[in-house]
C-alpha cells in the first residue's frame, strides 16, 4: 500500500464506504487459527494421514469415523472454541476499531461473535447491531430479506456460520464442497441469489477490506472468484486487503522478495491493494494515520 492508498481507506472508513470482510487472522491471539484447531482436533481423533494442518481434511475424518454425525462434532468446535482462553496482549482489536465507523455492513467467515459484540460496545452502546448467517446448506432455498443495515443498526452477516448455531457451519470437506455447488447452482438461477440483496449489495457496490486473509487461503479466493469478479467493469472499486505471508520454502533465493512481488502482481489483476503483515501491524499503521 501506497500513502495513496492508505489515505483513501481512511476517507472512505470515514464515511462508512467501505465494507470490512473478516477472515481468521482477525482473531490472532483470541482464538487458535486453523492450524492450531485442526492438530487440535486431529490428536483428539487419532488422524491418521500426514496432512494433520488441514482443518477440513481432519474434520471430515473425525465426523466420518469418530463422531459419525457432522453436526455433533460442530457443537463440540464450538463449545472447545467458546471455551478457548486467549492469551493476554495489548494488540489493537480489529472489532474494536472498525465498530467505531459508520459501517452498515460487515462480513465475516469466521465463526465467533466478536465482531457483534464490538458493535454493541461502540459508541457507548448507542448502536443497535443485528447477526444474520447464510443457509448455505440449502440449494433450495430463497435467503431470508434481511431489512437494509445502517450505521445506526449495522448488520454483521456471517457467510461460513456462526457458533450460535453450530449446524451451520461450512467445516468439513463436504461442507466446502456443497457450498461451492450451492453457490455455483445460486448464481445460475434466474429466481434466486446466493446472499440476501443488502449483503451483495455491500460487496459490490462498496471497496472491500479484506482482513486476516492469505492468498493461499481457499475463503478468500473463492469469494472474489464467485462474487467479487462478476461486478461489471465500470462499477469495481479499489479493494484493501491485509495479506498474510504464506510459509516459504527457505531453501529457495530471496524467497520473501519473490513471494511479495507475486502477491502485488497477482491481486493487482482484482483491482486489490494489499497490506503485507499481521492485522496488529495494518492496524496500528491506521489509527496513526488516522
Amino acid at each position: 500500500m501506497n500513502n495513496g492508498d492508505w489515505n483513501r481507506l481512511v476517507k472512505q472508513l470515514g464515511r462508512g464506504d467501505c465494507t470490512p470482510l473478516l477472515g481468521a487472522g482477525a482473531c490472532f491471539g483470541r482464538l487458535p487459527n486453523a492450524r492450531q484447531l485442526s492438530r487440535h482436533f486431529a490428536d483428539l481423533y487419532d488422524y491418521p494421514f500426514a496432512d494433520r494442518d488441514n482443518l477440513a481434511r481432519v474434520t471430515q475424518y473425525a465426523a466420518s469415523v469418530g463422531e459419525q454425525d457432522p453436526v455433533d462434532l460442530k457443537h463440540e468446535i464450538c463449545t472447545y472454541l467458546k471455551q478457548y482462553v486467549a492469551k493476554p496482549g495489548t494488540a489493537p482489536d480489529p472489532h474494536e476499531i472498525l465498530a467505531e465507523f459508520p459501517i452498515s455492513t460487515f462480513l465475516t467467515t469466521n465463526y465467533d461473535n466478536f465482531m457483534l459484540q464490538a458493535l454493541n460496545r461502540a459508541q457507548d452502546g448507542q448502536k443497535s447491531p443485528r447477526a444474520s448467517t447464510s443457509t448455505w446448506w440449502d440449494g433450495n432455498a430463497d435467503e431470508p430479506r434481511i431489512l437494509d443495515p445502517t450505521p445506526d443498526e449495522p448488520l454483521v452477516y456471517h457467510l461460513h456460520g456462526s457458533w450460535e448455531d453450530p449446524p451451520s457451519l461450512v467445516l468439513t470437506e463436504d461442507d466446502y464442497l456443497n457450498y461451492l455447488v450451492n453457490m455455483v447452482d445460486w448464481q445460475a438461477s434466474q429466481s434466486r441469489r446466493p446472499l440476501p440483496t443488502c449483503v451483495l449489495g455491500a460487496m459490490t457496490a462498496s471497496p472491500l477490506l479484506f482482513v486476516g486473509y492469505s492468498l493461499q487461503d481457499w475463503n478468500f479466493r473463492v469469494l472474489f472468484h464467485g462474487l467479487i469478479r462478476a461486478i461489471p467493469p465500470n462499477m469495481k472499486r479499489r479493494h484493501v486487503s491485509v495479506q498474510l505471508m504464506p510459509d516459504l520454502d527457505g531453501t529457495v533465493p530471496d524467497a520473501q522478495a519473490k513471494a511479495q512481488h507475486y502477491m502485488e502482481r497477482y491481486l493487482d489483476g482484482w483491482n486489490i491493494s494489499i497490506f503485507i503483515g499481521t492485522t496488529e501491524d495494518f492496524f496500528r499503521e491506521l489509527l496513526d494515520r488516522m
